[in-house]
């Protein structure tokens, strides 16, 4: 076996099934998962009828490529989110389908990294705290994760001119995540400017994970696109820069694994030959439902509208009890605790029947400061009125703990 499988550390939710192991909460209390981010709102059912309709196609094998229309629908969509210039994505160069951006952000790390093409270990620089997925990628592939914090100190988004030039010099991948994930956090548009200057200069790859792109609180300033960044600076080849995105949380559809990568017409084409042999392929039923998610907005729209019901309504709640950074974009609230994260996760299962996450189990200590400590992710995907209750819990459980330790 693949000696760097040792390397991996327990996935999140695995340390967080272990630490709930032995704890019996009030059966008083109905359980409410604020853990996972799996988004709860309804599907579009125009999607569901589009699969049900196209499932006879099943019989048929998919190209790993995709269909045309899927391609060009996917290029369409770009070119009006991130006002991109018509020509610079195309579907036949720019743009290839993937079973999901989990699976797309594992693989394209597999088929990016060189173990012979530096001195020393390849780096893949990726934020912390982080999506798990960039480490257990980078590991496997043979590199070494260099991880930049994320922390109050830069608005909980990567300061990249805090890497070493000789890690800039060993690094093969770049991996951003705006917004990011578990922050919420949008990268602006000269800190994206100067990750494509950094790339240019030491010549490494830049993979953007956008899958929560089109959650965002504000509807008039959608957070903006590292492609997008590359067409404010006139690189419309995209050069050595590709993003991900997916229908998971645009569209309320985590089970169809559906997304795609785009950008660098090289990067991209190397990546179908490595998923030509890799065997993932988009089924003809799924291609054709998120031909039909891709074009439609209005209920991206709808979606937004309630994730701002939710975050609202639980900012209002927690507020003066719950320290946490101005909500911008996806549907987590990345809070700081009163006491250790993992404790206060403990704890609050063990009083309120909550499941949370606590931040350390999705950062790296570094220096001895970690920047996932005190800290826990919220993921406010369940109904409106379970996350009322569900901050109306954790609100006495913080008064609760305050009260014990005053008296």
């Amino acid at each position: 076996m693949n000696p760097n499988l040792q390397k991996l550390q327990a996935y999140p939710f695995e340390r967080l099934s272990a630490l709930k192991k032995h704890i019996l909460p009030p059966s008083d209390l109905n359980h409410i998962s604020l853990s996972i981010g799996e988004p709860k709102h309804p599907a579009p059912s125009f999607v569901k009828d589009v699969l049900a309709n196209s499932i006879d196609e099943i019989e048929k094998y998919p190209t790993t490529r995709g269909t045309l229309e899927l391609r060009t629908t996917i290029c369409n969509w770009l070119i009006k989110r991130f006002n991109l210039a018509p020509d610079s994505v195309t579907p036949d160069k720019s743009v290839l389908p993937v079973c999901g951006t989990r699976e797309a952000l594992f693989s394209f790390t597999q088929s990016a990294i060189n173990t012979g093409g530096c001195a020393g270990l390849p780096v893949v620089v990726m934020p912390n705290p982080f999506y798990q997925i960039y480490e257990g990628a980078a590991l496997l592939a043979g590199a070494e994760p260099f991880y930049v914090k994320c922390d109050s100190e830069t608005n909980f988004t990567p300061d990249l001119t805090k890497v070493p030039p000789e890690i800039w010099e060993r690094c093969q991948l770049l991996q951003l995540c705006s917004p990011g994930n578990p922050t919420g956090a949008v990268m602006s548009l000269e800190a994206m400017e100067q990750a494509i200057y950094l790339a240019d200069k030491y010549n490494f790859t830049i993979a953007s994970d956008e899958c929560y792109s089109e959650v965002y609180l504000d509807e008039q300033n959608p957070p903006i696109g590292l492609l997008q960044a590359c067409r404010y600076i006139g690189r419309h080849d995209y050069a050595r820069c590709v993003v991900f995105h997916s229908l998971s949380k645009r569209s309320n559809l985590p089970g169809l694994r559906s997304g795609f990568v785009a950008g660098d017409a090289t990067l991209i084409a190397d990546f179908l030959k490595f998923r030509t042999y890799h065997g993932s392929s988009m089924s003809l039923p799924v291609q054709k439902a998120s031909i039909a998610a891709w074009n439609d907005e209005d209920h991206t729209v709808e979606n937004r509208e309630l994730y701002r019901q939710k975050f609202t309504a639980v900012t209002q709640i927690l507020n003066g009890y719950l320290d946490f950074p101005e909500p911008n974009a996806s549907f987590y609230l990345w809070a700081k605790t009163p006491i250790d994260d993992i404790e206060f996760a403990r704890e609050l299962y063990a009083s309120k029947n909550i499941t949370l996450l606590p931040g350390q189990f999705l950062s790296r200590p570094s220096k001895n400061y970690n920047p996932g400590q005190n800290r826990i992710r919220m993921a406010l995907v369940a109904e409106t009125t379970e996350c009322i209750e569900a901050a109306l819990r954790i609100k006495d459980f913080i008064s609760s703990f305050k009260d014990k330790r005053d008296a």
